[in-house]
């Protein structure tokens, strides 16, 4: 790297603007659509992971077309840009997905048939989604912000970044999950695409190009297929052994993130429909939120500052004895408690993670890397891990059911997953070990 890179007002804006919108989108993609889909639509476990594999093989097509587009072209914002523009679109269209408006376009009048047509269509719905969100958001968005940051900025970027997915996840969780329950599913996917769509169109008018981006004379094919080249691996190793770690790690959260909300509410009895939050409550809420926002920022700061060696392997630790915490937790109370120490090995991890795959992204080459990134951070572990996830709910199931919004009785998720996700997660640290061992002289 050559001098560091001012993150000046209007960057951090709209780092700020699409980073926690996006998170947003996909946080309610992650968590809404698979309860649309169970609740709503009467879909199965199963067809929860077959909606997850498929959306992750989306993105990742989509990430390596559009990735290799953007380095080819040497723009980043209009496919940001615009990508915000009709991603927000392509939420709307999930209003009117209905078993009712299935059946009368399909002429179809058997109960099983209007199922499956409309599980269906949920499931292709969300990989047309997926191509517009990570059009904008995995492909130029991640590019984006690898262009415009150096080694001595990213841990403080990765940190604010890190909190727009659980304050995304919360706030989704919570606002989306009343107004679902008093306004309905339709209306809350209008709302939402609304507002996306706002922000491509604030993002025409605030976003600048990165520099050190110029137009590619390579051919398209060979910007595509950059990222496979035997000679790029080897030139780029450490790269990938980052990879790998991302891969592991991705793939044990993915074995529980997407059925956490359906846990949560059948198992553990979190009434998202009927929260009691009193002023004083609030006010506790509106504190513990600035304080781990200052915590996480803090922390970034700090890892920018000593460098990521000394807290990589203690951040893998702390997250595998949460998860093997969390399993145990038999009450919301001691859930919520014993969900802080897994949640601060998941997002230091992710952090220092996140940084050093940009660390190794060579200069004005994003673009080509993003799709190799997605492959590694989001189609493996979302195919592998919620397929596990969804074999271990299958296999420790017992009796406990629920009956969806149809009144069929669909089996409860159950806390061996953690365990699962735990399991998977040791094997971090092989590759966490390896690059400790070849990077001494470097700020990791």
């Amino acid at each position: 790297m050559s001098n560091s890179k001012k993150l000046t007002k209007t960057i951090w804006f709209n780092i700020v603007l699409f980073g926690f919108m996006g998170q947003v989108a996909w946080a309610v993609e992650n968590v809404y659509f698979n309860t649309f889909l169970f609740n709503y639509i009467g879909g199965t476990a199963s067809d929860i992971s077959t909606m997850v594999s498929a959306s992750a093989a989306a993105a990742v097509i989509t990430t390596f077309i559009m990735g290799a587009l953007s380095d080819k072209l040497g723009k980043r914002k209009i496919l940001l840009s615009l990508g915000y523009v009709i991603w927000g679109l392509s939420v709307c269209a999930f209003a009117f997905i209905s078993r009712e408006n299935v059946a009368s376009l399909f002429g179809l009048t058997d109960t099983a048939k209007v199922v499956a047509t409309t599980v269906s269509v949920v499931i292709i719905m969300d990989c047309v989604m997926t191509f517009f969100g990570s059009t904008a958001n995995d492909a130029s968005f991640n590019a984006w912000i690898t262009d415009i940051t150096d080694v001595s900025n990213r841990g403080t970027v990765e940190a604010v970044l890190g909190i727009f997915p659980v304050f995304a996840t919360v706030i989704v969780s919570v606002v989306f999950g009343v107004l679902v329950s008093s306004l309905g599913y339709g209306a809350c996917f209008i709302g939402l695409g609304v507002v996306v769509t706002l922000c491509g169109i604030i993002g025409i008018f605030t976003l600048k190009e990165p520099e050190g981006v110029a137009k590619s004379d390579e051919s398209y094919v060979k910007n595509l297929i950059y990222g496979f080249r035997p000679s790029v691996i080897k030139q780029n190793k450490q790269l990938y052994i980052i990879l790998a770690a991302s891969c592991i790690f991705n793939t044990a959260v993915q074995v529980f993130m997407p059925y956490i909300f359906i846990y949560l509410q059948h198992y553990l009895g979190f009434d998202f429909a009927n929260l009691n939050i009193t002023p004083v409550t609030a006010i506790v809420g509106v504190v513990a939120v600035v304080g781990v926002v200052v915590a996480i920022i803090s922390l970034g700061k700090m890892i920018d500052k000593l460098g990521k060696t000394r807290f990589v392997l203690i951040s893998a630790a702390v997250f595998i004895v949460g998860l093997v915490c969390v399993s145990f937790a038999d009450t919301l109370g001691v859930f919520g408690l014993l969900a802080l120490i897994m949640l601060s090995g998941y997002g230091l991890l992710m952090i220092i993670l996140n940084a050093s795959v940009r660390d190794f992204t060579p200069e004005g080459m994003a673009g080509r890397f993003q799709g190799v990134r997605m492959i590694f951070v989001v189609f493996i572990p979302m195919v592998v891990g919620s397929r596990l996830g969804s074999t271990v709910i299958e296999y420790f199931k017992g009796t406990m059911t629920y009956a969806n919004d149809y009144g069929e009785l669909v089996a409860v998720p159950v806390p061996e997953m953690f365990l699962a996700a735990a399991a998977i997660s040791v094997l971090i640290f092989i590759p966490l070990v390896l690059v400790r061992k070849e990077l001494k002289s470097v700020n990791f």
